[in-house]
């Protein structure tokens, strides 16, 4: 028989490994193969495709299962700065939607910002969650400027919160359909940062956290992809989701040929 002693050891190391195993869950991730360097080559390769939209350079940042800041990359060439060739406030709302993205989607139901922007306008039925965690900016805003965007992105191992309403933050399953944390992207059209957000996702980590990992969704497909079902109401000026979770159309909207499935809607 164990003694008490025995018991304790055991319960302690227990309690140990447990606490280890969920309090770096960045690295976790790292070991999966979302590191710095994969999550940056894989956003520049996607940028440099026709994704509709203003062509655009663009903002990521990858968030852990608890929304702690894992990295944050952007797809400027070594001859680019951040503080002239990229929209710098990108950068934060990257973030943002990361952590949206990841607060509201479970492992029953994955919610993208994109399908979040009806249902907050006024009448919605999520009015009000746009203003519910909001964003820290004596996080978000500290630290050396000319480190935004590197492996020591002064956002990188905290937790900013925020909340972004428009399209671009996209959850990641695993093969095992469990949610692992989530990806923001910025600097262009929301409906295009939204399909940059799919097409990264697909192709990261050699597609072991693509879309056929997503559990479930509102949208048609029963994943999270943008619903574009926003339409005139009463012809009185009033704009009105068929399926209450719609996001408006974007100037050079993507269209069926370049979205790769990720927006339902007439033009698709």
């Amino acid at each position: 028989m164990y003694n008490v002693k025995q018991i304790i050891g055991a319960m302690s190391s227990l309690v140990l490994c447990s606490s280890a195993a969920m309090a770096d869950t960045c690295a976790e991730l790292e070991k999966q193969g979302l590191t710095y360097d994969s999550v940056k080559s894989t956003i520049a390769s996607v940028v440099s495709l026709n994704n509709g939209g203003l062509g655009f350079p663009m903002w990521l940042t990858l968030v852990d299962g608890w929304g702690t800041v894992c990295s944050v990359v952007n797809s400027l060439s070594s001859s680019q700065d951040a503080s002239a060739d990229i929209w710098l406030g990108s950068r934060n709302i990257s973030a943002q939607k990361a952590n949206a993205a990841n607060a509201f989607s479970t492992g029953e139901l994955a919610i993208s910002t994109a399908n979040l922007y009806s249902a907050t306008q006024p009448s919605g039925s999520l009015y009000g969650l746009q203003a519910s965690n909001p964003i820290d900016p004596a996080l978000s805003y500290a630290g050396n400027p000319f480190k935004f965007g590197t492996k020591i992105d002064p956002m990188k191992g905290k937790r900013i919160g925020g909340i972004n309403v428009f399209g671009g933050g996209l959850a990641l399953y695993n093969s095992s359909k469990r949610k692992i944390g989530a990806i923001g992207v910025s600097g262009d059209t929301s409906c295009t940062d939204h399909v940059v957000a799919w097409k990264v996702r697909e192709s990261l980590a050699g597609g072991n956290f693509s879309v056929k990992n997503v559990p479930n969704g509102i949208s048609p497909g029963k994943n999270d992809a943008m619903i574009q079902d926003i339409i005139k109401d009463n012809g009185i000026g009033n704009q009105a989701s068929l399926s209450g979770f719609g996001h408006p159309t974007c100037p050079y909207n993507p269209g069926a040929d370049v979205s790769a499935g990720s927006i339902y809607g007439p033009a698709q």
